[in-house]
Parts: structure tokens; C-alpha cells; sequence
């Protein structure tokens, strides 16, 4: 795929942060509708106004992506105003953090993350799946994960049972697609480190792992997105990680991240955005 002119856009937690700037590259390379997913009404509409503004076909929709039901709401009146998707941003989600397990909240914490961050994108794929298959042209699935869906970490034990959930999936769809015969339909998985979007105020950096900034983070995932990259990990001494679980035994590799690295301290004065 060269770029996303003349096809149509859709991305959850758009009104603000990563979604608005997703959606700002969408509608500079044309896209023919841009269409908007978010929670936050008074911001959506200002980012409506500057993208109109800019010269974009943007689409918005109030939608409660914690919702099950309002997702398939939502979903219905895409495909009868706009039509079938061809780009999919997974792009909502939540965190909390900087408490054990055991002093979180079983509903505001533990359910709202798993909601948002594991079954929604999965919930929302599904609606739009079956049109993607069925289309002649190019389709992507973009499904923003974590770092914390790759490593274990505390203070956010929820956070990285939810981002790990949308991994296996998302990664899963992928293998599905290309073993159906559907190769032209591509599954990205985005796992980054932290981003200084204001969702992780609060977080360390640690040796090896900067905090990032969410510009480097959307440019380097549109690029792969249009190349169909099957995942997109930032920055690369993530994988670090990965190849320790392999070869190193579980006591050293906690050593290793925890008392060399600091990677298990990270979330210890994290605060993030305000709750309500």
C-alpha cells in the first residue's frame, strides 16, 4: 500500500493524542473518509473542526468503546454511512497503574482496562472483518498494544494482562488471514515503550528504554502499516526482552530488568491522566 488515498479511515481514540495525529496523516495522504471513534465529545469536535479545516472528509461517532454493545451500535451506522472500512486504527486505550493487584478495583480498574484495551479491539475487528475480506483492494488492521504486552511489569499487572491479551490476538488474526488466503489483508501489532502523550505522565525511563515521543511512534507505525509489517516494536531493545525469557533463567532475567536495568521500578510514580 503507497498510502491511504481514496480509502476509508477508521480510528478509535481519535479525538486526541496518537488518534489525532493517525488521523491527521490520513487525511494529508487523502483519505476519502476519515472516520472518528471517541468518548470525549468536546474535544472530538475540535479536532473535526481542524481536520474539516485542513481539508479532510471526517466522520465523527460518540462511542464508549468499553461498550460491547455500543461498539456494534457504532459499527452498524459506519457501514450505512460510510461503507465497508479499509483501515482499521485500534487505537484506544487506558492505563493505571502505580498499585499491586491487590489494592486495585476489580470493576474501575481490572474490568474498565480489560474492556478497552483487549476485547474492544477485538470486539471492533470483528465488525469489520468480513468487509475487509470481501474488498478487491489492500486493508490493514492496526492493533496499538504495549511493551507491557511483551513484559512482565509491576504496578500495572492489569495494564500488562490487557495489552498481552491484544499480542496473542492480534498476532493470531494475522496468522488466520494468510491461512485463509486473505493475504490482502495485513495485521500490525504495535508494541512500544512508554510515550510522553500525557497517558503515562509519572513514568521512569530506564537504561536503553526513553521515554518516546508520540510523532517518532506514529511516523515509524504509518510507514510499517502501509508496508503490512507484521509488528512494530519501539524502541528495538524491547526485544531484549523477548530473547531473555528464552535463554536466560527467570531469577536472572529479574535481575537483569529489575536491579541492572530498573525496567521493575518504572511505574512507581507514574499518576497518568486524570480519571473521572
Amino acid at each position: 500500500m503507497k498510502n491511504v488515498e481514496s480509502k476509508k479511515v477508521l480510528i478509535t481514540g481519535a479525538a486526541m493524542g496518537m488518534g489525532k495525529l493517525y488521523a491527521q496523516l490520513a487525511v494529508q495522504e487523502k483519505a476519502a473518509t476519515v472516520v472518528l471513534w471517541d468518548i470525549n465529545d468536546t474535544a472530538l469536535a475540535e479536532t473535526v473542526a481542524e481536520l474539516t479545516a485542513a481539508g479532510g472528509n471526517v466522520v465523527p461517532y460518540i462511542v464508549d468503546v468499553s461498550n460491547q454493545q455500543a461498539i456494534e451500535e457504532a459499527a452498524a451506522r459506519v457501514r450505512a454511512d460510510v461503507g465497508d472500512i479499509d483501515v482499521l486504527f485500534n487505537n484506544a486505550g487506558v492505563v493505571r497503574g502505580n498499585a499491586y493487584f491487590w489494592e486495585t478495583d476489580n470493576n474501575k480498574d481490572t474490568a474498565f482496562t480489560m474492556k478497552i484495551n483487549a476485547l474492544a479491539p477485538m470486539f471492533i475487528a470483528r465488525e469489520f472483518l468480513p468487509g475487509m475480506i470481501a474488498a478487491d483492494g489492500e486493508c490493514r488492521v492496526i492493533n496499538i498494544s504495549s511493551a507491557a504486552g511483551l513484559t512482565a511489569n509491576p504496578r500495572m499487572a492489569s495494564y500488562c494482562g490487557s495489552k498481552w491479551a491484544a499480542v496473542g490476538w492480534s498476532d493470531s488474526v494475522r496468522l488466520e488471514l494468510e491461512q485463509a488466503g486473505h493475504s490482502h489483508v495485513k495485521v500490525t501489532t504495535v508494541c512500544p515503550y512508554y510515550i510522553s502523550t500525557g497517558m503515562f505522565d509519572g513514568a521512569k525511563s530506564a537504561p536503553l528504554l526513553p521515554i518516546l515521543e508520540p510523532e517518532a511512534v506514529v511516523g515509524e507505525v504509518w510507514k510499517q502499516m502501509k508496508k503490512g509489517a507484521p509488528f512494530v516494536i519501539m524502541p528495538k531493545t524491547v526485544l531484549l526482552s523477548e530473547a531473555f525469557k528464552g535463554l536466560l533463567p527467570t531469577g536472572v532475567r529479574d535481575f537483569v530488568a529489575g536491579r541492572v536495568l530498573g525496567v521493575y521500578k518504572t511505574m512507581e510514580d507514574f499518576t497518568g491522566r486524570p480519571t473521572h
